[in-house]
């Protein structure tokens, strides 16, 4: 069989050669962890300076809440960056929409850099930081449908799942990079030094990183599925109502499968197990240094299960390894808060590397999964809005109600029937959707992805 048709479209002149190919998956992996880093260090400062630098006036208790309460509020505006995107990515190309919003990410966390505190412009400052921290959830809104769509459309079908983790494997690089560089300048510049200007360092950072990103993502085509659309003037003139017009509900079951993993996953990248484990007055009362050493271990471990669950999906079938993966993330569950509560650094360390296997495995196939559940018109606002809706169904708030849980019943058991029962929400969704793994995903073949992959749906 030929490339173009394992490819599912006619030529246009835009399919990738081997080298263009490795470009893009590099192009994905340094621009989603640029993004992320942004992201990320954003949740960091807001756990160690915000508080203090624009909240202090609300006392320190409720000031630390607000400053936790802008890092979720965040998610809220997902949906909207989504919408933009999705609307921009099916109209005028995917790669046009990833370097607006590498832009917009790198200008909002720069200028959280060089912002006054409240002592020195009063009430405008923590103003000023939500509406930043805001641009920050509409950046990331719209990034994550115009990667993944970078990715998998300009992989071949038998590699579409693990050219779509190339995206996926951004979060937790992001996630290291800026745990590791705000652990440095910690070192660097201690005590009042870092309250007074250590933490701007790595929001001015985002300079130098935004960019290597634009330089890297500028050399890279366009989809070839977007340009062959563009070519024969078929793009969709408002994708977000047709989408909602005829996949509303695969669009719900998308989001909840992506919920499922997301709940579970922001134990960690929410801080919540951070905070629950270095808790001087609580059960655990561990140090910071070693359960963030734990976390960082973690992280690398997420990253290799999402790179081989991608590329296994390519074998197995996307559905088959979402299976698995469930039930690895549920064993991950119930492990969890049983060895983070022995108090013990390494089984605290066993039990988020247990974790993360099963969180890899139900992140690593999903650009592949997403891409192949939508027709070519409209597929950047398919995966783009599925995703910020899971999100917000998913880690938005679960940091929030495991503390909320904890604190009315002095246990952890309750967090993990939570976390159980958000991954057994994500099994069913899955259950629910048609295994599509090499559908072709070009505009000559809209009728066949039109079709639902609901079952008991037989079309859009």
């Amino acid at each position: 069989m030929s490339e173009t048709s394992q490819r599912g479209f006619t030529p246009t002149g835009t399919i990738s050669s081997p080298k263009d190919r490795r470009r893009v998956v590099f192009a994905t992996v340094v621009g989603t962890t640029v993004e992320w880093y942004d992201f990320f260090i954003y949740a960091s400062a807001a756990g160690l300076v915000f508080g203090q630098l624009f909240f202090a006036p609300a006392g320190e208790g409720f000031a630390q809440i607000l400053a936790f309460l802008t890092v979720g509020i965040s998610f809220l505006f997902r949906p909207l960056g989504a919408f933009l995107a999705g609307h921009l990515g099916d109209k005028y190309g995917r790669r046009l929409v990833l370097m607006l919003t590498l832009i917009l990410m790198g200008v909002a966390t720069t200028l959280v850099g060089l912002l006054p505190t409240y002592a020195a412009i009063g009430i405008a400052a923590p103003i000023l930081l939500l509406f930043l921290r805001i641009l920050q959830g509409i950046s990331a809104g719209g990034e994550w449908g115009g990667a993944v769509l970078m990715a998998v459309e300009h992989a071949p079908r038998s590699k579409r799942g693990l050219f779509g983790a190339s995206p996926q494997i951004g979060v937790p690089l992001g996630l290291l990079l800026a745990s590791g560089i705000m652990g440095l300048m910690a070192v660097l510049a201690p005590g009042e030094a870092f309250l007074e200007w250590g933490w701007r360092v790595p929001f001015l950072l985002s300079v130098v990183l935004i960019l290597v990103g634009y330089y890297i993502r500028r050399r890279v085509e366009e989809s070839p599925v977007f340009t062959e659309l563009a070519e024969r003037r078929e793009q969709t003139r408002m994708p977000i109502v047709q989408l909602f017009r005829r996949h509303a509900l695969l669009v719900v079951i998308a989001a909840l499968v992506f919920a499922g993993n997301n709940a579970v996953g922001y134990m960690t990248t929410g801080g919540y197990i951070q905070r629950y484990a270095t808790d001087p007055e609580g059960a655990v009362g561990l140090s910071t240094a070693d359960v963030l050493g734990a976390v960082t271990l973690s992280a690398v471990s997420w990253l290799v299960f999402t790179w081989i669950a991608g590329w296994l999906s390519d074998r197995l079938g996307r559905r088959t390894t979402y299976l698995a993966g469930w039930i690895l993330q549920l064993v991950g569950v119930f492990l969890l808060f049983p060895l983070v509560n022995t108090a013990n650094i390494v089984l605290l360390t066993v039990g988020l590397v247990v974790l993360t296997i099963g969180l890899g495995f139900t992140y690593g196939p999903q650009a592949a999964l997403y891409s192949e559940l939508f027709p070519a018109s409209i597929r950047f606002s398919g995966v783009s809005i599925s995703y910020a809706i899971g999100a917000i169904l998913g880690g938005a708030f679960a940091p929030t109600i495991a503390q909320a849980i904890v604190q009315s019943t002095g246990s952890t058991a309750g967090v993990t029937w939570y976390l159980a029962g958000m991954t057994v929400l994500g099994l069913v969704a899955t259950l629910l959707l048609r295994d599509r793994s090499g559908i072709p995903l070009g505009p000559d073949h809209e009728d066949e992805q039109a079709k639902s992959p609901i079952y008991g749906l037989s079309k859009a």
